[in-house]
């Protein structure tokens, strides 16, 4: 590597561009074994740690040393490895861990399918489809265990997130929010929580809210009370009569066609007044460095879906007989759409 006060030259930018699939697996077996978990308590040898996760031993030191290069993990003089700041976010079971959001981008389904990007480029077709054969939601639905993952995934990369949204906006001038495709509930949860006298509905897919009560965000002492959980289509309806409808990570998954239908359910089914609120990227103009412009490649090769910029947004909701009256930014990288019929 450079000097750290050079700035590195073109080909050895290009090289670590190339090879940056291999952080990540490095990322991905030590998620995987749980190290960060075993460090949680001190420094440990590779040796002690390896025996711990159940790994060999000399192979496992140079996964960490690769690690450690990048900032996840460092060693000291001894040879023992300590967490890190990076390190601490692939700790278990606590707030800001990405563990299970690391399990799940590598996973061996993400992985294949990315693999085929070429051919989706030049073909057209959606990669994952072209790899297995079927959707990704539906694969997820005949793999209850990736699916299990998923859902602990968007958790886990939700917990700032979620609190930047229910900070951003007005939500006490709801009195009924209806979570559309929202999982075990964790941002409707984070809402309830800072919203006394709100009410919300969440919906989702009956495999998946079937797990909300165990999730524990719903189902919290403060707010089960104000929430009912419903399981169904949102390509079919949603449920009717709210005067706000949310969804977070959801219409980036879908292509124009399938994200009118979701829209035109909230639109038909929303009170007078009311309002969809759409929680995703906003990509902006010129090249500046953006997660959303990324992102957006994992939704063409996964679900087809898609991140939008503002003048997408304010199309796709009018052809769904919807205004576009406001884009809210939050302390996170999301947005939020604000929508009223049009």
């Amino acid at each position: 590597m450079p000097p750290a006060h050079r700035r590195p030259a073109p080909h050895e930018q290009v090289l670590g561009i190339a090879t940056g699939y291999w952080l990540s697996q490095c990322l991905f077996v030590a998620a995987k074994l749980g190290v960060a978990d075993v460090l949680a308590k001190g420094p440990q040898t590779p040796e002690a740690i390896a025996e711990r996760v159940g790994a060999h031993a000399p192979y496992l030191q140079r996964v960490l040393r690769a690690l450690a290069g990048s900032g996840v993990f460092a060693a000291d003089a001894r040879g023992r490895y300590r967490l890190t700041p990076l390190a601490q976010t692939l700790r278990s079971n606590r707030p800001g861990s990405l563990r299970d959001f690391v399990l799940m981008m590598v996973d061996d389904y993400n992985w294949n399918a990315w693999g085929a990007l070429a051919h989706g480029v030049e073909s057209g077709a959606r990669p994952f489809d072209h790899v297995f054969g079927m959707p990704l939601f539906d694969y997820l639905k005949q793999q209850p265990q990736k699916e299990r993952l998923f859902a602990r995934s968007m958790a886990s990369i939700s917990g700032t997130e979620n609190e930047a949204v229910a900070r951003a906006y007005p939500f006490g001038n709801c009195t009924h929010l209806v979570d559309v495709g929202g999982a075990h509930g964790h941002l409707l949860a984070t809402i309830l929580r800072r919203r006394k006298r709100l009410r919300g509905i969440l919906y989702d897919q009956p495999q998946v809210v079937a797990g909300a009560a165990k999730s524990g965000f719903v189902s919290a002492r403060d707010v089960r009370g104000r929430c009912e959980v419903v399981g169904g289509s949102f390509f079919a309806s949603v449920p009717p009569g709210a005067d706000a409808y949310i969804m977070k990570y959801i219409i980036h998954d879908w292509d124009d066609a399938a994200s009118l239908r979701i829209l035109r359910h909230c639109r038909a089914a929303m009170a007078k007044g009311g309002r969809v609120l759409i929680i995703d990227h906003v990509i902006p103009a010129g090249n500046t460095p953006n997660w959303g412009k990324q992102l957006d490649i994992n939704m063409l090769v996964l679900p087809g879906g898609k991140e939008r910029t503002r003048a997408e947004f304010r199309a796709l909701l009018a052809d769904a007989g919807l205004r576009l009256t406001k884009i809210v930014p939050t302390a996170c990288p999301l947005s939020i759409i604000e929508a009223t019929a049009a």
